[in-house]
Order: structure tokens, then sequence, then C-alpha cells
């Protein structure tokens, strides 16, 4: 799982640079994400704008990320494809996470 962080000001902002999250990598996207996310700051911003497919093993995994870092990190989701975005949404879990239209200009002050 290709993934290339960022530090932008507090928040991380970790690119996804793959087109799934599935089961195949799902449990290798957890370990990276776990790997990344114990720099500095209180956001982690996931780049999901490559991600064309996302299922039930992904959404688990994105779960379980927001847990890890929790209650210490936040865990935000920018950029979301139309079908991973109606996932979100069939899901509930748009009310769930912070999302994003685009990565944040300025993640320091976006919310």
């Amino acid at each position: 799982m290709m993934l290339e962080a960022e530090q932008k000001g507090e928040a991380l902002v970790v690119r996804v640079l793959a087109d799934r999250i599935d089961a195949a990598v799902a449990a290798e996207f957890k370990e990276r994400m776990r790997d990344l996310g114990g720099g500095s700051g209180d956001r982690v911003i996931v780049d999901l704008s490559r991600v064309d497919f996302l299922d039930s093993s992904g959404l688990g995994a994105m779960v379980a990320v927001m847990k890890l870092l929790a209650p210490e990190r936040r865990l935000e989701l920018a950029g979301l494809t139309p079908g991973v975005l109606k996932l979100f949404r069939l899901t509930r879990m748009d009310g769930v996470f912070i999302l994003h239209p685009t990565v944040p200009t300025d993640p320091q002050d976006a919310a």
C-alpha cells in the first residue's frame, strides 16, 4: 500500500497512492497508517482522491485507524470519489468522519 505523508502545520496529510482499499490491502493500510500516525499535530487528513473503490474491509480499516489515533488525534478524510462517498453515506459513516471535498489548502485552519 503506497502512502505519501506530509506535515502541514498541525495536520499530517496522508495521500493514498492506490485506486483500491479492499480486503487484499486493508491490513497493510492499517499498519502503514499506524506507522505514519505517530507524528506530531492533532489531526490526520487522509486524501482519498485516487481511491475509486473501498469495500467493507477498507471501511473497517478506516474505523480502526480512527480508533487507533483517538483521542489524541482526529482522523479526517478528503477528496472522496463518488463511489467511495456513496459507501460512506449508505453506511452513515459520513456522520462519524469529518469529510472534506478536497484536502484543505490550510489544514491548520480547517476543521
